[in-house]
């Protein structure tokens, strides 16, 4: 891997010394050890990011579609090449197993590049409506981006394409758990031509740079993902500015198997999705909904998908699952873990500690639990593990309560029978869940698709054209 500028922050096109602010050991989660160690801003490097993505808006906003597109092609190209370094940074620095880094961690940085590229090629920045006004599709300004560490690039690039489609400048703040890939994809978007000024990175930790940068009177937006504690706090700091706010934070996500799904096929696929990514990802199926009269039987399936389900070293290709990120990700998984224990929700699978043969590294063992009520602390609190919560139903409407019975709404999972009755059911029961996505038999949103949820799971959509429209304000000129 290149040597990143790792003391060093990335703004007005020229990687630049501190201000302020303090260091901070990035921690290999596989080992506990320290493998590199990145400097933290202060208030003073926001204020400086913040002033040359000022400096930079005004041309950069008046830049012509066709030029955007050619410099969306250009970071597609820097991107490619630095691929196989993104995957093994974020394999290093967030514990994903380097099978799972190549298709899917980094793979994300190209998809949704081309997502947006395909709905920038048909976005109307100017267009006339119904009554004859000319409406307008401007840049917002000097974007603020707070990102997470769990799908680190896949955030980075949701927020970064499409506000560059838009013709805004911004600011990117990435999770000090994992600096690295965001080093890299700086450097690719200098290699591609980013002007300077346009994309600014400063790395910190929330309280030293993700608030001022959420109070920051230049800033007109922040987009964050994570926590949803973490988006009030951010909300908060934006209000006194009345500064555009999009979040996507936690979720909490049902799925329904029907009686008449492949019992077999629907259980493995939501327990594997469960686990995958070690179980953090905001949209992982968590709680899966079984009718009584298949109850037993699906977690006896379950509990062969999670003795099945391997844990290993991120290092070594394969399907296993590596450890979790940290070590206080690792406390709060194993005190839901017992938690679920003591509240009296049953031991199908796994449980507290870690699996056989480890005992360093945040690994934790796949965990089913069954006899689980929706009122359980397992069944409402993002576990942010390789936990499945097992809930049994009564038919079709007591499915479509429990499922929107939890404060998030960011995704949903339906698993129905092969025969037209059947999906018809499975979709109609789609339209009732309250969420942002619903995923039917195994299907998955493109590219381009929006992402987002409802309630406490956030506001605003990112990808393809939602995600430009979301950098634009509206401008309506009466001729």
């Amino acid at each position: 891997m290149t040597e990143l500028k790792t003391e060093r922050f990335y703004i007005d096109g020229q990687w630049v010394a501190p201000l302020g602010g303090t260091t901070v050991d990035v921690i290999n989660p596989a080992t506990e050890e320290a493998f590199a160690t990145v400097a933290l801003g202060s208030s003073a490097d926001v204020d400086a990011a913040v002033a040359a993505a000022k400096a930079a808006f005004p041309s950069f906003a008046r830049t012509t579609k066709t030029e955007r597109l050619e410099l969306l092609a250009a970071i597609r190209e820097a991107y490619q090449l630095r691929y196989d370094e993104m995957a093994a940074a974020i394999t290093e620095e967030m514990g994903a197993p380097i099978s799972l880094s190549d298709r899917a961690q980094a793979a994300v940085g190209i998809g949704h590049l081309d997502g947006v590229v395909k709905a920038l090629e048909g976005f109307e920045f100017e267009h006339e409506n119904a009554v004859g006004d000319l409406i307008l599709h401007e840049p917002i300004g000097v974007c603020g981006f707070i990102t997470p560490w769990n799908w680190p690039i896949n955030q980075i690039a949701l927020k970064v394409i499409p506000a560059l489609a838009a013709g805004c400048t911004m600011v990117l703040k990435p999770s000090e758990l994992t600096p690295m890939n965001a080093l890299i994809y700086a450097e690719i978007l200098h290699e591609a031509g980013v002007p300077k000024g346009v994309f600014n990175l400063v790395n910190g930790d929330g309280p030293g740079v993700g608030a001022a940068l959420s109070a920051h009177p230049d800033v007109a937006m922040i987009s964050f993902t994570g926590s949803t504690r973490a988006g009030v706090e951010i909300s908060k700091a934006a209000a006194p500015t009345v500064k555009r706010v999009t979040l996507e934070l936690g979720g909490k996500s049902p799925n329904i198997l029907l009686d008449d799904c492949n019992l077999e096929e629907a259980v493995t696929r939501g327990a594997r999705h469960c686990f995958q990514n070690t179980g953090q990802s905001c949209n992982a199926p968590t709680r899966m909904l079984v009718p009584e009269s298949r109850y037993e039987a699906a977690m006896e399936i379950a509990k062969e998908v999670a003795e099945a389900t391997e844990v290993g070293l991120p290092s070594q290709p394969g399907n296993h699952i590596g450890p979790l990120v940290s070590q206080p990700q690792y406390d709060k998984v194993q005190g839901l873990i017992q938690t679920a224990i003591d509240e009296g929700a049953r031991l199908v699978a796994g449980g507290p500690d870690r699996p056989e043969g480890f005992n360093r590294g945040y690994f934790v063992r796949p965990t089913v639990f069954g006899d689980v009520t929706n009122d359980m602390t397992i069944a409402q609190e993002e576990v942010f593990g390789p936990v499945l919560a097992m809930i049994s139903y009564a038919d079709d409407e007591d499915a479509v309560k429990i499922a929107n019975d939890t404060p998030y709404g960011l995704a949903a999972y339906v698993q129905t029978g092969d025969s037209a009755e059947s999906k018809a059911r499975g979709m109609a029961i789609a339209r009732e869940i309250r969420a942002g996505m619903v995923h039917l038999n195994g299907s998955d949103i493109s590219y381009g698709s929006p992402f987002g949820g409802y309630k406490l799971s956030g506001n605003g959509r990112e990808g393809g054209v939602y995600g430009i429209e979301d950098f634009c304000e509206i401008k309506a000129i009466s001729v």
